[in-house]
């Protein structure tokens, strides 16, 4: 598989890039745990059928020291024993906030509210935040068809 343009060296695309890569570091330096924010984008990505950023956010995750376990888990977490209650709260609120398609109202309350009960307002942001940027990144690669295997981590930055 071939990605239809090189969206990594195209200028428009470059000056997309440098924006969202800069709201993503402003949202992954507001306190939320860097394990919770790998989390977060791994099961966003998952969901949207984006190849190079769930093997990009597993890659990075494993590098960080996460296990293998828990990424073997992230998409059946609701039956896994291996998550925190927050990072549960975390992921329910990014799988609801990437289906917002799907559910009429999008984020539940309670699913805010169990959000709420662990992670302070900054974080709430970052989590809001880092949901829509990996949304955005996941929509970009998909619809690019920007393949997926070879990625190893620290090669954007």
């Amino acid at each position: 598989m071939n990605a239809r343009i090189d969206f990594f060296a195209n200028p428009v695309a470059g000056k997309v890039l440098r924006h969202i890569n800069s709201a993503g570091k402003a949202a992954g330096d507001a306190g939320l745990p860097h394990a919770t924010q790998e989390l977060v984008k791994i099961r966003a990505s998952q969901i949207n059928g984006c190849g190079f950023c769930t093997d990009m956010h597993t890659k990075d995750a494993a590098a960080a020291g996460e296990t293998q376990l828990r990424l073997n888990l992230v998409a059946a977490w609701r039956e896994a024993t291996v998550f925190t209650e927050a990072e549960r709260a975390a992921l329910e609120l990014a799988e609801q906030g990437t289906r917002i398609a799907d559910a009429a109202g999008g984020v539940s309350d309670e699913a805010w509210a169990n959000a709420a009960k662990h992670y302070d307002e900054n974080q709430l942001a970052a989590l809001i935040s880092l949901v829509a940027i990996i949304n955005a990144y996941n929509r970009i690669n998909v619809i690019n068809q920007q393949p997926a295997g070879d990625y190893q981590p620290g090669m954007f930055g």
